[in-house]
């Protein structure tokens, strides 16, 4: 018998509860939102969907700890599929419901905090908090704990990833098929790395490679922050060089990089006539009403390409996985919180042991690669 506590009628959310009903074997599923037309939207759909009895919509803020508690105790695994902003307080209440967590990440150091959050609880050593399990950060990482599993301690790792449009078009070759605050989030600020076998920090937006990605095309990747989260850490001493980079079509870093240099992302105001202006939340807005194209298809790949420190043995995993026209949820819905769901119905399971530990070091690698596959996420796996 599992509950399910979703958080949160976005893009992410639908497809979590999609995935949970059909493959998470869920026995009841609450779900909330603060917007009442999302989160009925989301609930019609999936009915129509599932046809599942054991589904409850409930309108909540999420400021509202009094209204959420008992939603929490009442839950096996809570699935947080609301802004990192929020991370920390869910983890709190997840703690005091003693209910198991997922979310999708996003900022490193908010997993951090919530990791200390989980030590300093009386119960934080019987449940299991994860963060970080969508796509990036969340597959590739346990794509890492894979290539190692497989190959011993590594000379050489690198994660590549990218979300892109089927057809892409201008301005920048690029559709938002997730938060504009996670994708700026991304390129802005510094990224963190194994160098030497040590953790560094570098920039975000260099190092641009070209390559050639098959069923893709001509593409680019250029190191971007947060993907790999934790992984640095957790891999110091057993990985030599690893690294992160973001895959976009060719042209796109050269046309943002104009904006990163104009100061367009910026979040200090600045004074524009009467006003202060915040360049980060004008560029958002610009970006969300101009870059949706909402009939169009997605893609997305992802691949970990990896190297034995001895013997030279490599090994590589691939996915392309594309929107689902049946069900309609988009290549980075079904990546992202299908991602996830795996992980929150492996808790669920009991395959994952409790107590504070990052996704890298708590997900069975090869049975996440297993349950991706179940859920038609193809994971293409080659050695040499």
């Amino acid at each position: 018998m599992t509950h399910y506590l979703v958080l949160g009628a976005g893009r992410q959310g639908v497809a979590a509860v999609h995935d949970l009903i059909t493959h998470g074997e869920a026995t009841a599923l609450t779900w909330i939102d603060s917007h009442a037309p999302s989160l009925e939207a989301g609930l019609r759909r999936i009915t129509q969907l599932t046809g599942f009895k054991g589904l409850r919509g409930q309108r909540v803020d999420a400021d509202d700890r009094r209204a959420l508690q008992p939603l929490f105790t009442e839950a096996n695994v809570c699935f947080n599929a609301l802004p990192y902003r929020l991370s920390l307080s869910m983890t709190q209440l997840a703690l005091e419901g003693r209910t198991h967590y997922v979310d999708l990440g996003g900022n490193t150091e908010i997993v951090k905090e919530q990791f200390e959050l989980q030590r300093a609880h009386p119960a934080g050593e019987e449940l299991v908090v994860l963060p970080d399990c969508g796509l990036m950060p969340g597959m590739g990482n346990v794509f890492v704990a894979y290539a190692l599993a497989e190959l011993g301690d590594c000379a050489k790792v690198e994660v590549r990833c990218g979300g892109l449009p089927a057809d892409p078009k201008p301005p920048l070759g690029y559709k938002l098929t997730f938060s504009v605050a996670g994708l700026t989030n991304e390129y802005f600020g510094r990224a963190q790395v194994l160098r030497g076998g040590e953790v560094r920090e570098i920039d975000t937006f260099t190092e641009l490679e070209q390559l050639d990605v098959p069923g893709v095309g001509e593409c680019e990747a250029f190191i971007t922050s947060g993907g790999l989260s934790t992984t640095p850490w957790t891999f110091q001493g057993r990985i030599e060089t690893l690294d992160y980079k973001t895959i976009r079509y060719r042209g796109h870093h050269e046309k943002f990089k104009t904006l990163l240099d104009l100061g367009l992302l910026g979040e200090d105001p600045i004074a524009l006539g009467s006003q202060n202006v915040v360049p980060r939340q004008l560029l958002h807005q610009l970006l969300e009403e101009r870059l949706q194209f909402p009939d169009d298809r997605d893609l997305v790949v992802l691949t970990c390409d990896a190297e034995a420190k001895q013997g030279g043995g490599r090994i590589k995993l691939s996915v392309l996985d594309h929107q689902d026209e049946e069900a309609g949820f988009t290549a980075m819905e079904r990546c992202t919180s299908y991602s996830a769901a795996a992980c929150a119905h492996a808790i669920a399971s009991g395959a994952v042991e409790p107590g504070p530990r990052p996704l890298e070091s708590a997900i069975d690698p090869k049975d996440f690669v297993e349950a991706l596959n179940t859920r038609g996420i193809e994971v293409e796996v080659s050695r040499e």
